[in-house]
């Protein structure tokens, strides 16, 4: 199983000038805890997540290393330290080098790079550019794809469902793909992610069921508890 077999995609991203308040923005409503940078070509340059807000100025959460430690770490983590809490914009506060893999990348070597660099999540880059964006949860979602194991149906078999049912989904108002992840093993559709409401479900639902070759749909969607 590769990365593009339980990416999240299409996926948010920010530019360098990207303000500070407006990156919090974007992860509460879309509820999720990090995304990359990208320069003005589209490139992925940063990636910034909730930890990386976590200590900042205006909320009174930034804490200042003790004199002793000061000396031994240096000017150049303090002027880090300092970016992080008071900078300005994503290039400020982001964090780098990426920790990126490819769409053929397996997910064993994936989870291998996320434990050695303990990074919770990583961008699928195609020529350096975010196609996806796998994180801890995908990776469960790949493990609890092959629970039953599959029967002969064929990766490429199951990369067209999912990509046809991407295609369909693409543009409709309705659904925020950013919450939804989308796994196919066999020809089964599983659906993953967070729903407003009984119809975004169902309507989820039936694009799924509708899509050539698609054997059964299993939801584990979840109801966003804060909306209706």
């Amino acid at each position: 199983m590769q990365a593009k077999d339980v990416m999240t995609s299409p996926v948010i991203t920010v530019a360098l000038d990207t303000p500070v308040p407006d990156i919090a923005e974007l992860l509460l409503t879309h509820r999720i805890s990090g995304l990359p940078v990208v320069d003005q070509d589209g490139r992925a340059v940063g990636i910034i997540s909730e930890g990386d807000l976590l200590r900042r100025v205006e909320t009174g959460t930034d804490r200042p290393r003790a004199r002793w430690l000061e000396m031994l770490v240096g000017r150049n983590v303090q002027a880090a330290d300092f970016l992080k809490t008071h900078g300005r914009c994503a290039r400020d506060v982001m964090s780098r080098p990426v920790q990126a893999v490819s769409p053929d990348t397996e997910i064993a070597e994936i989870a291998d790079l996320m434990e050695d660099k303990r990074i919770k999540r990583a961008p699928v880059l195609v020529d350096g550019r975010p196609v996806g964006i796998i994180s801890r949860a995908n990776l469960l979602h790949g493990l609890l794809r092959n629970r039953r194991g599959g029967t002969g149906f064929g990766a490429s078999g199951d990369e067209a469902i999912r990509a046809a049912l991407l295609e369909a989904l693409e543009g409709q108002s309705w659904v925020d793909l950013d919450r939804i992840n989308i796994v196919v093993n066999d020809g089964v559709v599983q659906l993953w992610g967070m729903v407003d409401s009984e119809e975004q479900r169902r309507a989820l639902h039936t694009a799924a069921s509708g899509v050539s070759g698609v054997k059964r749909v299993e939801e584990h969607l979840n109801r966003n508890r804060f909306v209706g």
